[in-house]
């Protein structure tokens, strides 16, 4: 008989390779967007349009998601979900005008709502002390945006860029009959029938899932952002080729989705909170010599006047974004041991809005750095504007968590029983 500690493994490891495949397609439209920009003759408008459109939608659809899978468990809705993007990703090759690849992508981005799902259909199966674990072994699927940039482009080269869907469409058809073979389901981990939709979004009350998310879209979205930012922020500060801006922005992006189980395992170990506060403040200072500018300083000498160069070269440009790239993924996984110690029964529902502000913050902040770039001419704006947000996340922290638990102890101090005559 197939042990509770078997399945728990099970539905991990097949959940975690089906949210990697998932996360391949999600960001697909990254590599193949490039021929399909250049055969229509796309202005940098709309192309933006055709790569963020599925991960617009695979945000927005989270929260429904979420509330699909307390109500009818993981299993079911995992299967349908990854199903359901078959045949759109397949008639992607198909497409001949501007609007066929925006309503595909429209359907294909479903697959990024996987996360959402996959998230609460694993913490279920584990107690308490290893649900960081789970969901961070399960969120290291986001490498899924790193296998994709090394298939596809392959593909593209050997058989053309229709090729690439045909292939994934495959993949997937393939992975969900893996899927539905090597996971199980338990009636126990389904919220009760008679608990209802208002029931479910009565959480949303709560102003910490609000600072939750908050938390998400710096560890995430700026994850998201980052990663789609990087390859020309190379190319155009630092003068690379496509290639090697490529090579470099995945030592970024691909720590940020692999060592996310090293956040849940140290969540468990030290708790949320401890954890997400240190990976907040390595965040600040990595992003505060990130965002100083190349600077020329000229300075008035009795020799007359010197001139200085201030400014990160690539080198350790690339070792702070490694770093980065690390606490990112740590966070990402403590934020969501958050979660599953605060909302225990409702994870998916929780999980659905937090996932949703963080996707959110992968399509708008890349808008951004854009505008903000054009406005001032300093590309490294892009990382004062991400230092401003992870600076008030950290202020919110302390006066939410920090201050009141100093307050406390102020005010209940420990009796030191040694003393006590």
């Amino acid at each position: 008989m197939t042990t509770q500690k078997y399945k728990a493994w099970s539905v991990v490891g097949m959940s975690t390779v089906s949210f990697t495949v998932c996360f391949m397609v999600w960001m697909m439209f990254a590599v193949i967007g490039i021929p399909i920009k250049n055969t229509l003759g796309l202005n940098e408008t709309q192309f933006g349009v055709l790569v963020a459109m599925p991960v617009l939608t695979g945000s927005l659809i989270r929260l429904p998601l979420g509330m699909l899978t307390d109500k009818f468990g993981g299993r079911i809705v995992f299967f349908v979900l990854m199903v359901s993007t078959i045949v759109p990703i397949w008639f992607i090759s198909s497409g001949t005008q501007f609007w066929h690849y925006l309503v595909m992508g429209l359907f294909v981005g479903v697959a990024g709502g996987s996360f959402t799902v996959g998230i609460s259909y694993c913490a279920r199966w584990f107690p308490k002390n290893q649900q960081g674990l789970a969901m961070g072994i399960f969120g290291a699927g986001n490498a899924g945006a790193a296998l994709t940039k090394l298939i596809a482009p392959t593909i593209v080269v050997a058989y053309g860029w229709a090729m690439v869907p045909k292939v994934y469409a495959v993949m997937m058809t393939v992975t969900a009959i893996l899927f539905w073979f090597f996971t199980y389901d338990d009636p126990a981990h389904k919220v009760g029938k008679s608990v209802t939709i208002a029931d479910q979004l009565a959480a949303l009350k709560d102003p910490k899932v609000w600072k939750y998310s908050q938390y998400y879209s710096i560890v995430f979205g700026g994850y998201v952002a980052l990663s789609l930012w990087m390859t020309k922020y190379y190319v155009s500060e630092y003068g690379f080729d496509l290639k090697l801006a490529a090579l470099l922005a995945a030592c970024f992006s691909l720590p940020g989705g692999v060592l996310r189980a090293i956040g849940g395992y140290y969540s468990d170990k030290f708790g949320a909170h401890t954890v997400t506060w240190w990976v907040l403040w390595v965040s600040l200072v990595c992003l505060f010599f990130l965002s100083y500018p190349q600077t020329q300083v000229s300075i008035l000498t009795v020799n007359g006047p010197q001139t200085f160069h201030v400014g990160l070269n690539s080198t350790v440009f690339t070792i702070v974004m490694f770093t980065l790239g690390i606490a990112f993924a740590v966070g990402k996984a403590s934020v969501f041991k958050y979660i599953s110690d605060d909302y225990p029964h409702n994870i998916g529902v929780i999980s659905g809005v937090v996932g949703l502000v963080g996707g959110l913050g992968g399509f708008i902040l890349p808008i951004m750095f854009g505008a903000l770039v054009d406005f001032t001419g300093v590309r490294s704006s892009a990382f004062m504007l991400m230092f401003g947000i992870v600076w008030v996340s950290l202020l919110w922290m302390y006066w939410t968590e920090v201050r009141p638990v100093k307050l406390s102890r102020q005010q209940h101090p420990v009796i030191n029983q040694s003393t006590v005559i």
